[in-house]
């Protein structure tokens, strides 16, 4: 296991892979469909994988199958960390971080605990009580019912040492620069918004210099050509490769709730990836939607 300094100091510039995560005919998690995907992936450059995540549909994985996509995407990793979703409820999120970790995970992205609203100091109990259950190192996900101000993180991560990242999927800019400035290097920082990049530019002028990246899974060459414009400053490829794909990209995500998923997973289907159906809530696109993927798709390979 890397430690969570290494695992900060690795994820401070790097690009993030958001893996999806394929199921089989029968809706069974597919491991061999998943390895083939990120033993593809893993060729490119990046900083490390970010498995069972939102574009991995925790939200629709069972803790046992979030392990198995651990499990698998450590076989095949090589030395990328390998980080996991965890979520849900305080208690089922300490136990799945414990597993995740008994798996041959390095860190863990802690995600909201969905539906109910909480209040600040309940937030941080959560957050406290799954940095105590792992020695991994943890990041924070500032999204939906689980946000947290400057002074909370900084209180945290006082608290606990394995607290190493803070990445934000809100757009509050305000909040991210207020974290930014407060805590410095003690933390690394990554984007989160959905199809992050068309936000890129704002959160790096806040701090927040590299981000995790959905459409890696299906245009690999086009995120990471982004990311080094970005880490460039060379704003002129950015708002050229915005305009020719990722608002494109958008407008077609942008056609139903749930396209941040499915969308992606349509793009890794067309790549020629057995990724399998989205599950339910979420819903795949349809016959126009994937041939507006794959003009768009040919674009940009």
């Amino acid at each position: 296991m890397i430690s969570p300094t290494e695992l900060r100091d690795i994820l401070r510039n790097g690009l993030l892979s958001f893996p999806v995560t394929p199921f089989d005919g029968e809706d069974r998690f597919a491991p061999k469909p998943f390895a083939a995907h990120l033993d593809w992936l893993s060729s490119y450059p990046v900083a490390g994988l970010i498995v069972a995540g939102g574009t991995g549909e925790l939200f629709s994985l069972t803790p046992a199958e979030v392990v198995d996509v651990v499990r698998t995407a450590r076989a095949v990793a090589g030395s990328a960390p390998v980080i996991a979703g965890c979520g849900y409820g305080t208690r089922i999120a300490c136990d799945l971080a414990r597993d995740i970790e008994a798996a041959g995970g390095d860190g863990i992205l802690l995600l909201p605990h969905y539906l109910t609203e909480a209040p600040p100091e309940g937030i941080a109990a959560r957050i406290r009580a799954v940095c105590h259950a792992t020695r991994m190192g943890v990041i924070v996900y500032n999204r939906g019912q689980a946000r947290v101000s400057a002074e909370q993180l900084a209180r945290l991560a006082d608290e606990c040492p394995n607290l190493i990242g803070f990445k934000d999927g809100t757009g509050d800019i305000d909040t991210v620069r207020r974290v930014t400035i407060q805590l410095g290097d003690r933390l690394s920082y990554i984007g989160g918004m959905p199809t992050h990049e068309l936000f890129a530019q704002a959160y790096k002028g806040a701090g927040m210099p590299t981000y995790s990246s959905a459409v890696f899974n299906f245009v690999p060459e086009t995120a990471l050509a982004f990311h080094r414009a970005l880490s460039a400053g060379d704003d002129v490829a950015c708002e050229t490769m915005l305009r020719d794909f990722y608002y494109p990209f958008a407008r077609i995500r942008d056609r139903q709730a749930g396209y941040a998923v499915s969308a992606i997973k349509a793009g890794v289907r067309l790549r020629g990836f057995d990724a399998g159906p989205v599950r339910a809530p979420l819903v795949d696109l349809n016959e126009e939607e994937v041939a507006m993927m794959q003009a768009l798709i040919a674009t940009a390979t």
